[in-house]
């Protein structure tokens, strides 16, 4: 159950930020996840929102590179919503079933594909270390140059707040596979 009240509709919210409302589930199809407390503070709300859409929608990477950050995001902040979430958005993606449950495993780079081994090894390193190593960061950095390394970086600092408000509100709304439970 959630630790504070969530905003579940439109009317929860003072008639001036009712459009923010509407916008985020135009934009998301249905107002839920990190939302539902986000909107506590509208602006912030917005803007993580559109933050979230340039992620999502409008990144440079290859949207299998953003599922792949997300789930490993989720997966080391042990964030069961965004978890759950992600393992749909990544099979659709064309993630294949038995990555996805290696990272869930928290399995080693040794056990996935090299291009998938960077994408795991630099969101573990960021999110363990708090730093890339230089093996890692320069493997990126050729592959995907300064511009899609950044975005990379700024994705996987985008599902970390998620994750953190998520898990911080005690939000979970998503329901999947036993299997790839957390917690």
């Amino acid at each position: 159950m959630a630790r504070i009240a969530t905003i579940q509709k439109k009317e929860d919210l003072a008639p001036e930020h009712q459009p923010i409302y509407d916008s985020i589930a135009a934009s998301r199809g249905v107002v839920g996840g990190p939302f539902l407390a986000l909107l506590h503070s509208p602006e912030l709300a917005q803007r993580t929102a559109h933050l979230g859409s340039f992620i999502r929608f409008e990144s440079s990477l290859d949207h299998k590179l953003i599922e792949l950050a997300a789930l490993a995001t989720a997966r080391e902040l042990e964030c069961k919503h965004e978890w759950i979430a992600h393992v749909n958005h990544a099979q659709k993606a064309g993630i294949p079933i038995e990555t996805i449950r290696a990272i869930h495993q928290k399995k080693g780079p040794e056990h996935f594909s090299s291009e998938d081994a960077q994408i795991i090894s630099y969101v573990q390193e960021l999110l363990r270390e708090h730093r890339a190593s230089e093996v890692t960061f320069q493997a990126l950095y050729g592959r995907l140059g300064e511009k899609g390394l950044v975005e990379l970086t700024a994705t996987i600092g985008y599902y970390s707040m998620v994750a953190c408000t998520l898990n911080a509100f005690d939000l979970v709304t998503a329901t999947g596979a036993e299997e790839f439970k957390i917690g």
